[in-house]
C-alpha cells in the first residue's frame, strides 16, 4: 500500500490529522521513565508514546538527527521504535537530507530496509537530489520549503515580501513529482504564510511545523492550511503533550478541537467547487480555469521529456491524472461535447489506451455508441481489429488525447477506414501545433482541439503560474 493510501485510511479511520513526532530527547522525556539506563527509558516512554496515540494519529514522525546523537545505540533504538509501530500507520523520518552523493544508497536503506514511508528532504540541491528517493512508487518526500527559525527569515523572504524563496521553492518542487510523490514541509506560526503556500499548491499534502511556538493560533492556521475537503494538513502533537501520563485523553481532547474547525470547513465548502480559481485576466481564454487546474492537478510538467516521437520537449503534459479527479474530469468531457455537437457522426471511437475512459465518458453522455480500433490484434480469440459492434458505411468520430506527431491516431483511422466506416472528423484535448493538422487534411481528415499548447502556455503565463525563463523555452520549441 503506498503512503498516501495508508495516511487517507488513517486519517478516515481515526478520524485524525494528528501525526506524533517519536524523539528520543531526554529533555521532553516523562520524568516516570527515567533511569540511569537512558535509551532503556527512552524506548520504554516512545513505546509509552505508540500505545497512547495508536488510534488517535495519522502518522509517526521520527527524527533520525536525535537518534544519530546517541550513537549505534540511538540507530538500534530507531529500528526498535520503527517495529513498533502499527504497520497500518504511515511513518514520515524526520531527515532533511541534502546530500546528493549519497542520496541513493540513503533512498535504498530507509524505504527498503527500515521500510519508512516518507521522507523530509531540503530543496537547495534541486531535483536531482529528490529523483532517488521518487523511483520508489509507494513511497513519499516531503520538501522543506519553509521554517520558523527567526535566522532563516533573511534567506526565506529574499528576494521580496512579495516574491519570497519559500514560494519558489513550492513551485518548482510541484515539477519535480505528483502530489501522489511530493509533499510540503512547512514551519510557521503565520497563517498568512500558511496561506500563501496553499495557494499556490492547492493539491499539496502540508506537514505543518513549529505552530504551536508562541504566538501561533491553530484556528487561524487550520482555515488557511486545510483546503475545501478539510484535510490536506497534517498537525503535530505539541512537543510538551507527549510527557504528560494522561496523553490519551488529551490527544483525544486536541483531536476534537481539530475536527471542529475541519468540519466547519466542509460545510462551509459543500456547496462550492472543490478547485476555486486564485486568478482573474481581462480577456482570458475561455478555458482558463481549466488550464489552471491541469497545471496544479500536476498534468503539466516542465524539464527535459522524450516523446513517444522520440523528440525532446521542455515539457510534458500527462492526461491520464484526469480520470482520477471527477471535477477535473467533468470539466474535460464538457469541453469535448461543445465540439462534437456540432459535427455528425453515428459512432464515436476512443484511440488506445489514452483516449479510452474520455470516449467511454462522452459515449454516455452523448448516447452515443462507441467503439475503438485495436492497438495490436491478438493471435487469439476472435481477432478482431475493432471492437464494439458497427455497420459498413457509418461515420465515425475518432477522439483522442494529445496530437503530437498524428501517428497514433491517423493509424487508428486508418484501420477504421479498412473496416468500411467514414472518417471525416478528429477531435483531441490538446494540439500540440507541430503542423499534423495539414497531415490529416491530406488523409481528408478534419481535426479539432480543445486546446493548443500556445494556449496552455500563454494562459499559465500570464496567469504567474510559469516564469519568463520557461515561457521562452516552450517559444524556442
Amino acid at each position: 500500500m503506498s503512503f498516501f493510501d495508508k495516511l487517507y485510511d488513517n486519517i478516515l479511520q481515526n478520524q485524525s490529522l494528528l501525526f506524533v513526532g517519536l524523539d528520543p530527547n531526554p529533555e521532553m522525556m516523562s520524568t516516570d521513565y527515567e533511569s540511569p539506563d537512558v535509551i532503556s527509558s527512552l524506548e520504554n516512554w516512545l513505546q509509552f508514546i505508540i500505545t497512547e496515540t495508536a488510534d488517535f494519529v495519522c502518522a509517526y514522525k521520527p527524527t533520525l538527527g536525535f537518534y544519530e546523537a546517541l550513537g549505534i545505540p540511538g540507530l538500534e533504538l530507531l529500528q526498535k521504535t520503527l517495529a513498533a509501530v502499527p504497520s497500518h500507520i504511515p511513518v514520515i523520518l524526520d531527515a532533511k537530507h541534502s546530500d546528493l552523493n549519497t542520496s541513493t544508497i540513503f533512498a535504498r536503506t530507509i524505504f527498503t530496509e527500515w521500510q519508512v514511508d516518507a521522507i523530509t528532504l531540503s530543496p537547495y540541491t534541486g531535483q536531482d537530489h529528490v529523483a532517488p528517493f521518487l523511483v520508489y512508487p509507494d513511497k513519499a518526500v516531503f520538501i522543506l520549503c519553509c521554517t520558523s527559525n527567526p535566522g532563516a527569515e533573511a534567506l526565506q523572504q529574499c528576494p521580496t515580501n512579495e516574491s519570497p524563496l519559500y514560494l519558489q521553492v513550492v513551485k518548482e518542487s510541484k515539477n519535480w513529482g505528483t502530489p501522489e510523490q511530493v509533499g510540503l514541509e512547512v514551519g510557521t506560526t503565520n497563517p498568512d504564510i500558511l496561506a500563501l503556500i496553499r495557494a499556490v499548491a492547492p493539491e499539496r499534502m502540508i506537514l505543518a511545523r513549529s505552530i504551536w511556538a508562541e504566538g501561533g493560533n491553530l484556528n487561524q492556521i487550520l482555515e488557511a492550511g486545510l483546503n475545501n475537503n478539510g484535510d490536506g494538513l497534517l498537525i503535530p502533537v505539541p512537543q510538551d503533550m507527549l510527557a504528560n501520563p494522561q496523553l490519551s485523553k488529551e490527544i483525544q481532547s486536541l483531536r476534537a478541537e481539530i475536527n471542529q474547525v475541519r468540519n466547519k470547513i466542509i460545510h462551509d465548502a459543500s456547496t462550492c467547487s472543490v478547485w476555486l480559481p486564485d486568478v482573474c485576466l481581462l480577456n482570458q481564454h475561455p478555458q482558463h480555469d481549466l488550464i489552471l487546474q491541469l497545471y496544479d492537478l500536476g498534468c503539466i510538467m516542465f524539464g527535459e521529456f522524450v516523446q513517444a516521437s522520440g523528440a525532446i520537449f521542455p515539457y510534458y503534459i500527462d492526461l491520464r491524472k484526469i480520470i482520477s479527479n471527477p471535477q477535473i474530469f467533468n470539466q474535460v468531457l464538457s469541453a469535448y461535447e461543445k465540439i462534437l455537437q456540432n459535427l455528425n457522426f453515428d459512432r464515436l471511437a476512443g484511440i488506445p489506451y489514452g483516449s479510452l475512459p474520455t470516449a467511454t465518458g462522452l459515449a454516455l453522455r452523448l448516447h452515443c455508441p462507441m467503439i475503438f480500433p485495436r492497438k495490436e490484434v491478438k493471435a487469439h480469440g476472435t481477432r478482431r481489429v475493432i471492437e464494439g459492434d458497427f455497420h459498413p458505411g457509418e461515420t465515425v468520430v475518432v477522439v483522442d488525447d494529445i496530437l503530437i506527431s498524428g501517428k497514433s491516431v491517423i493509424e487508428g483511422a486508418e484501420k477504421l477506414q479498412s473496416a468500411g466506416l467514414n472518417i471525416r472528423d478528429i477531435v483531441v484535448f490538446i494540439d500540440h501545433e507541430q503542423g499534423v493538422n495539414n497531415k490529416l487534411l491530406e488523409k481528408g481528415y478534419h481535426g479539432h482541439a480543445v486546446l493548443t499548447i500556445s494556449e496552455i502556455m500563454n494562459t499559465l503565463y500570464e496567469a504567474g503560474r510559469i516564469n519568463e525563463e520557461q515561457f521562452s523555452v516552450f517559444a524556442e520549441v
